[in-house]
């Protein structure tokens, strides 16, 4: 049942967009259904929520990326755009954990698992991430682990 709210959730704010006739927030839900729907398809099996979560990231990181290059591509039209989407997909995420709540995190999971050194880095990141997924950044997840194992 759980993995029904999420889609459930989307579906009834698509059809809320559309009776509103907000563009940005319809084009932005379709384009995150249909991403959703592309990986159910390529890993043949329902996604739970959390799975989902992790769809949502990966189009707020696509969507860094275009800003960047509409920024140096001079197109601040389309800057706001992405910007505007962002938004829009970060509704959907829960709350993102502060840099001090991932850190408290990195360091119970380096302690389950013994890690010492930057080498232990391989066995921490997996156990990290998927316990973090869709409430930190990977990007940032990877800094907090890359500090304390050199420390």
């Amino acid at each position: 049942m759980a993995e029904a709210t999420l889609k459930q959730k989307l579906s009834d704010d698509l059809k809320q967009a559309l009776r509103s006739g907000d563009a940005l927030r319809k084009s932005t839900i379709r384009m995150l259904m249909a991403a959703i729907n592309n990986a159910e398809i390529a890993r043949q099996a329902k996604m739970e929520d959390s799975d989902i979560f992790g769809v949502i990231s990966k189009e707020i990181r696509q969507r860094r990326e275009s800003i960047e290059a509409f920024k140096q591509g001079n197109r601040q039209d389309l800057v706001d755009k992405e910007a505007a989407e962002i938004e829009v997909l970060q509704g959907y995420l829960p709350q993102q954990m502060s840099r001090q709540e991932i850190v408290q995190a990195a360091r119970q999971v380096m302690a389950e698992i013994g890690a010492e050194g930057p080498g232990d880095k391989g066995k921490v990141m997996p156990k990290l991430i998927a316990q973090l997924k869709g409430r930190a950044d990977g990007r940032e997840i990877n800094e907090v682990v890359s500090e304390l194992l050199s420390s």
